[in-house]
């Protein structure tokens, strides 16, 4: 696990010279470990060892994840206060969050993945190996969807209309939607619960679809990291997070002709103009087909 220096030291600071409370204190605690998680996936065995493009990398991770900006910001601030003093103590030369911009949500186009890329991800994933058909079923059911990681990790069987095809989801102030889920994603999803999901099951576990190896609901990081394992397993260099999905299937949506507002209505956006952000991609698109195949652009 990735080493945070003089962490303990940093939070005595916080409550004492700064005078946090200590829910505060806590919440820094948590957005270093978080960030300790993410450099751990990395490879990088110390927080001092961080570097500002791979701070960047987080902060675009978060986004992607489904985090709202206002979360974003102040898990930054914790990030700047924590550099800031690790620096002044002497544990680094150089604060890596010096140059560390705060997002707007506007400033952000999702990232997108083509089908091809989609399959090899798919493809990746042994199902043979403990957690595989789950983890088949879950990304299935993401790009299936267009569900937000935090509909998935508390989507319920209860939500699965099978001989519908169908699924309830309750989105963000519990509003609900209804979104086809298609054949492939539910035979998976079947497979999972008669094949695997007993393995996972205990007697305190809810009706909560996808579980770990404790019983219990995966969490939204625990999501992201069995989604990168897969997205390294078949060579893709793009940043790729749960939310991509969502991003994917909303755009190849409209590729295939689908009306903005039935595509409005299977994310649940209360607001097109959220929903709108996938023709820019869309258009994004296009441009490239027409670099890439007009005479006039060819070099």
């Amino acid at each position: 696990m990735t080493t945070i220096p003089l962490i303990d030291t940093f939070l005595a600071y916080l409550r004492l010279e700064r005078t946090l409370s200590e829910n505060t204190t806590e919440a820094y605690r948590y957005d270093l470990e978080r960030l300790a998680s993410f450099l751990n996936q990395h490879r990088v065995d110390s927080m001092a060892s961080a570097t500002p493009d791979l701070l960047s990398k987080y902060v675009r991770v978060l986004f992607e994840t489904g985090f709202a900006v206002t979360s974003i910001q102040r898990s930054i601030s914790s990030l700047r206060s924590y550099f800031a003093f690790i620096a002044s103590e002497g544990e680094i030369q150089s604060d890596p969050t010096e140059l560390l911009e705060t997002p707007r949500a506007s400033r952000y186009l999702p990232s997108v993945l083509s089908v091809e890329e989609i399959v090899r991800i798919l493809n990746a994933i042994d199902v043979d190996k403990r957690g595989g058909v789950r983890d088949r079923a879950m990304i299935e059911t993401l790009y299936a969807t267009g569900m937000r990681v935090s509909e998935l990790v508390s989507f319920t069987q209860e939500q699965i209309l099978f001989k519908e095809e169908l699924v309830r989801i309750y989105g963000k102030g519990s509003k609900e939607r209804i979104v086809p889920i298609g054949k492939v994603a539910l035979k998976w999803i079947e497979e999972y619960n008669q094949v695997e999901r007993p393995f996972f099951a205990n007697c305190n576990s809810d009706s909560t679809v996808f579980l770990n190896m404790r019983g219990k609901p995966l969490s939204r990081m625990s999501v992201w990291r069995i989604i990168d394992s897969y997205v390294r397993k078949a060579s893709i260099k793009k940043t790729v997070s749960p939310h991509t999905f969502r991003h994917s299937f909303a755009t190849h949506l409209l590729e295939g002709g689908a009306d903005l507002r039935i595509v409005q209505e299977m994310l649940g956006h209360a607001n097109i103009v959220t929903t709108e952000i996938y023709t820019h991609v869309d258009r994004e698109y296009l441009k490239e087909v027409h670099r890439s195949f007009h005479p006039r652009q060819k070099n």
